[in-house]
């Protein structure tokens, strides 16, 4: 079968990008691709390269899989699209198949497009259950481009917009490099830090926390890992102030660091189960992109993006990341340096 994009005019297609598309912060990648198959990509001058990126950092069986382009074939042509109030087969099964992957206790899911509008999700149930509008991030955070998930995050993206939404206060990221809390041997105090990174954010509270949103490693913050036992840790001090935990596992879940979720990992965080889990890119597998954020029963609301394209999609890429192969524990995995 002929390729797609075959015998174009790379020179031309750069200086239209150039007249007709701003960027997203940063120059575009000086190749066109106009093939991916696998882990790789063809661009228009020939090359062929590796994926590094897996797409959005969401290819996770790689590109053209052939029973996902099946599937999106066999749903355009029956059931692609629906108004968001009407369910369809797919949607109820990716549910159901993701409650079974979660811990008890995560038992429904809201479905959207996008993991920004995830987390913002997230964020707007934890301000509506707890009636309380405060929200809590590490500094080094990442969660997205949505108004609530910048206002919520302090690697990037907050300068330049004017004010930011109000009650966001920031918590010391657990650096175990650089943290200037040290026990005598020179070695990380992340438990003194989270005291004193917590007696700052009561002081700067009105009284109005709602959630705290962190991600089990920090990615674009620094690929950080959070300390063993600093998940329990933060679940306490949240619960002492009535304050919701969201997890945020777009880069991380569904066996991409060993575990099913990255939050599972250290023994000495068992048994911590979040408030409202989100999903993005590893809820997404191929060249489509749901989002997903499983809810504790305690945010009783349950709605659906309900188009059956994207969620069809996700079956069969969701049965083969939660085979045995796909999550076998690497002890190596999140090992923070000391």
């Amino acid at each position: 079968m002929a390729k797609l994009y075959q015998n174009v005019d790379s020179a031309q297609l750069q200086r239209d990008a150039d007249e007709c598309l701003l960027t997203y912060g940063t120059d575009f990648h000086p190749e066109i691709i106009t093939n991916a198959e696998g882990q790789s990509m063809t661009t228009a001058s020939g090359h062929r390269m590796l994926d590094w990126t897996s797409g959005q950092m969401s290819t996770l069986i790689g590109h053209a899989n052939p029973e996902i382009v099946e599937t999106i074939h066999a749903h355009a042509r029956n059931l692609d699209h629906l108004f968001s109030g009407m369910l369809s087969p797919p949607v109820i099964s990716l549910a159901k198949r993701l409650k079974s992957v979660t811990p008890p206790g995560l038992d429904k899911a809201l479905f959207l497009s996008t993991g920004g509008e995830s987390n913002e999700a997230a964020i707007r149930l934890a301000k509506f259950y707890t009636g309380k509008f405060e929200i809590v991030g590490l500094a080094s955070s990442w969660h997205g481009v949505t108004s609530g998930a910048i206002a919520a995050q302090y690697h990037a993206g907050r300068a330049g917009y004017g004010p930011n939404m109000p009650g966001n206060i920031a918590l010391p990221t657990p650096n175990s490099y650089r943290s200037i809390f040290r026990h005598p041997d020179g070695s990380h105090d992340w438990k003194t830090e989270l005291d004193y990174g917590f007696d700052l954010v009561d002081k700067q509270s009105c009284g109005s926390l709602a959630a705290l949103i962190l991600e089990p490693i920090l990615s674009s913050g620094g690929m950080l890992v959070l300390p063993p036992g600093y998940l329990k840790a933060v679940k306490q001090h949240c619960e002492r102030r009535g304050m919701l935990l969201i997890v945020d596992e777009a880069q991380t879940g569904i066996g991409r660091a060993g575990d099913m979720f990255a939050f599972q990992h250290f023994a000495e965080d068992d048994g911590v189960v979040p408030d409202i889990l989100t999903l993005s890119k590893t809820c997404e597998f191929s060249e489509t992109e749901p989002s997903a954020t499983p809810l504790t029963p305690a945010q009783w609301a349950m709605v659906c993006h309900s188009a059956p394209l994207l969620p069809a999609t996700r079956l069969p890429a969701l049965r083969r990341r939660t085979t045995s192969y796909s999550t076998q524990r690497t002890s190596m995995t999140l090992c923070p340096p000391r």
